[in-house]
This record gives C-alpha cells, structure tokens and sequence, in this order.
C-alpha cells in the first residue's frame, strides 16, 4: 500500500489492507457478496414474483421469500467465490504485473488489447459456463452450446466496457484502489444487466400468457358456432 492510499476513509483502508495481506481470501468474499446481491437486487428491481412458502414455514424462509433470496442467489454466491474471484485474481494479478511501471501511450495500448483479447475471453467462457450450470444444465453439451450461442454478446459489452474502465483506472486510480474500482463497475453494470434479463423473460412470460388466452377463448368460439347453428 502507497501513499495514494493516504486520507482514505478508515473501512475502506481495512478493506485495502486485508486485500493486502490476503488478496484471493478478500476478493473471493467480495465477489461471492457482490454476486448475491446482484441476484437479490435484479429480482426486486425487476419485479419479480415472489414464490412464497407454505404457511408453517419458518419465518426466516418468509423473509428471504419477500427479499427475493432464493437457491440461485446463493448460486450466485458460490459461482463468485469459486469462479469469478479466482479467475480475475490470476488474471488481472497477470495483467498488473506485466505492465507494472509502464505508464507510456504504448503500455496503455498494449495492457488495453491484453485485456480485450486475453483476460474478457476467459471471463466470458467462465461467466456463461456458470450461468449454463445455475440455470440448469445437465451436459457439457448444454454449456458449450450456452458458451457459444451468448459469447459474441457479452465480449461485445465487455470490448466496450473493460477499455473505458480500465483507461480511467489508469488515468484516475491509483494501483491499490483498482480491485475497489472494478468490483463497483461490475457491481452496477452486473444489477443492470441482471435486471434487464428478468424484464425480458417477464414480458416473454406475459406475453406467452395473453397469447395461450387468446387461443382459449378462440377455441371456445370455435366449439360454440356448431351448436349454436343447430339450434337455429
């Protein structure tokens, strides 16, 4: 830790030293904390319907049911702790040491492609490997297909979004405080897109219930007309 760290707020500079002294432990646990609330948070701005539990349930259960806590946050949880925090550890840690010292327009340039093409490809195979495994895979066939059909779409997000990061964290942020910098980054952007994917499937799942009443009342016409032709 250097003298960047100076006048930072004191839980911050707790954080700072643990991540110090314990760098994957400290990540794993943001990581798997972030991803749990991502999940929690996604469902309730979303609006997503609540799954309530039975009446002689436990109380506890009740109220992780209101706050939209159910398996796949904790999934979540776990794919952060195991996944997500590992991969990034190596693969950042990788990235800063390689370009540590390096401040000219030709470093910048070089980090920012190493980035692009090395470090979001990982990420994105492990992301949607995961995703594949929570919602319900049961092949490696299934994940490979879920790898191939979503990597285009979400590179293209992390191509647009990794280089603005990560040229203001070398602009603006110090080394020590880029583990901060991007959990928050992700952190957002994670919510959103979260958030927009449980929009998606709730139109998806309204509009697939206004077409099946449709069909219904439909073919309740349709076996109306008869009879009521023979009763003329």
């Amino acid at each position: 830790m250097n003298s960047a760290t100076k006048g930072t707020h004191p839980l911050l500079l707790r954080y700072l030293t643990q991540l110090t002294l314990h760098p994957l432990r400290t990540k794993a646990i943001t990581t798997a904390t972030l991803c749990f609330l991502q999940e929690v948070l996604g469902s309730n701005l979303a609006g997503m319907p609540i799954k309530k539990p039975g009446k002689d349930a436990p109380l506890p259960l009740h109220i992780m049911a209101g706050l939209h806590i159910d398996m796949k946050a904790v999934k979540m949880a776990i794919y952060g702790f195991l996944v997500s925090a590992p991969i990034g550890h190596v693969l950042i840690g990788a990235l800063q040491r390689a370009f540590a010292g390096k401040t000219g327009t030709g470093a910048k340039v070089a980090q920012l492609l190493a980035n692009n093409l090395l470090v979001s490809p990982i990420q994105a195979s492990a992301y949607l490997a995961s995703m594949a495994i929570i919602n319900g895979a049961k092949s490696i066939d299934e994940v490979v297909k879920t790898v191939k059909a979503g990597f285009f779409s979400v590179i293209r997000i992390s191509w647009v979004v990794s280089p603005l990061s990560l040229t203001i964290a070398q602009k603006f942020i110090p080394v020590d405080l880029w583990v901060p910098f991007f959990n928050i980054v992700q952190f957002i952007l994670g919510t959103f897109f979260n958030m927009k994917v449980k929009q998606l499937r709730l139109a998806a799942i309204k509009k697939e219930k206004l077409e099946r009443e449709k069909r219904e009342r439909k073919e309740t016409l349709d076996l109306a007309r008869p009879s009521s032709r023979g009763l003329i």
